[in-house]
């Protein structure tokens, strides 16, 4: 039977009924649309808000692992130098007023030079966020687990695995974040256009059957991208919480680099320009100098060691910003910078 008949028998049956019927189900169907449309644009600006937290906390998590990278990669150049200075005396572990840093070893240094030379190299073929997931793991470590495997052939994208790769992944504690979910795209599908077309098609008391149950789909769209909004205002805190650690952490670093790179040049210049390699031809300044650096060196392996994020041990639990040791570290490295460093190096 065509079309047209078929929607006159319904209306016929319907009768005045039906209308009334047919009006309280359209809106239905009308709220049910709006509170669809207010779900999927809270559901967007929740994600979008994620991405954009995402992005900016990944950079800065990129810049500071690659910074930390290069700095062990420098390590090479800084043992290379000291090895030529014969008579130097045995550069003992620093421990001050609670603050403890490495005892110099050279083997150990050239080891983590040569790590951080396979992730510093990598890097560029990588995903976003892999050398912040470096600096959250702890690039030291990272670096001697490397170098551990690089001869295996592994490719960047596995001795990634070592640490989170991305800034978000830094987020929970055993996989990758999911927002919104079955519910959120049910509605979608529900509530699409073809589907509100079959309905005023199909008459009074039907559509009102429809209009609730796609009433009832639009709540439970709505409730979910509450619960997404919910779940990305948590995470997003954390990321800003991450970003402003890691800028923070960052510029004491680089400060602490600053000072070591000035004086690394130094002995360079020494050694290399000069051809001083005798501990007794160094002055007084010269030495304390050279022992000065060694300690930089000390400071800047510890810095690169600290794990920024700290795992939890529920997969679905948030991670935590390692704050405590930072702030530790970032107290010792302002001590050693503004009362140990006395060799009158500007």
């Amino acid at each position: 039977m065509p079309l047209p008949f078929i929607i006159g028998g319904l209306a016929v049956v319907a009768g005045a009924a039906g209308i009334g019927t047919g009006i309280r189900g359209g809106m239905k169907m009308k709220d049910a649309n709006d509170t669809m449309k207010s779900a999927q644009e809270k559901q967007e600006k929740a994600v979008d808000r994620l991405k954009d937290y995402n992005q900016e906390t990944t950079l800065t998590m990129d810049e500071l692992g690659e910074r930390e990278l290069s700095i062990l990669v420098s390590f090479e150049r800084f043992s290379d130098l000291i090895e030529k200075i014969q008579g130097r005396p045995e550069f003992k572990k620093y421990s001050k007023d609670g603050i403890d840093l490495p005892e110099y070893k050279v083997e150990e240094l050239k080891k983590v030079s040569a790590g951080a030379g396979v992730l510093l190299g990598g890097i560029s073929g990588a995903v976003a966020g892999t050398a912040g997931g470096f600096a959250a793991a702890g690039a030291t470590t990272s670096a001697v687990m490397a170098l551990g495997v690089a001869s295996t052939g592994t490719t960047i994208s596995s001795l990634s695995g070592v640490a989170a790769t991305n800034a978000t992944l830094a987020v929970l504690g055993g996989g990758p974040l999911s927002v919104g979910g079955g519910g959120m795209a049910l509605g979608s599908v529900v509530l699409g256009g073809a589907t509100l077309g079959v309905g005023l098609l199909i008459g009074g008391i039907i559509f009102n059957v429809t209009g609730s149950k796609l009433a009832d789909k639009a709540s439970e769209a709505y409730s979910q991208a509450c619960k997404t909004d919910e779940q990305v205002n948590k995470i997003t805190w954390y990321l800003r919480k991450l970003r402003m650690a890691a800028k923070k952490y960052q510029k004491t670093l680089i400060e602490v680099e600053r000072q070591y790179q000035k004086r690394l040049e130094m002995l360079d210049c020494m050694v290399i320009s000069s051809e001083k390699t005798d501990w007794r031809d160094f002055s007084k300044t010269e030495q304390k100098m050279t022992e000065n650096l060694v300690l930089l060196v000390g400071l800047l392996y510890k810095m690169c060691q600290v794990k920024l994020v700290l795992q939890a041990e529920d997969k679905d639990e948030i991670n935590t910003i390692n704050k405590e040791e930072m702030e530790q570290v970032i107290h010792s490295a302002k001590d050693i910078l503004e009362n140990e460093l006395n060799d009158n190096v500007a």
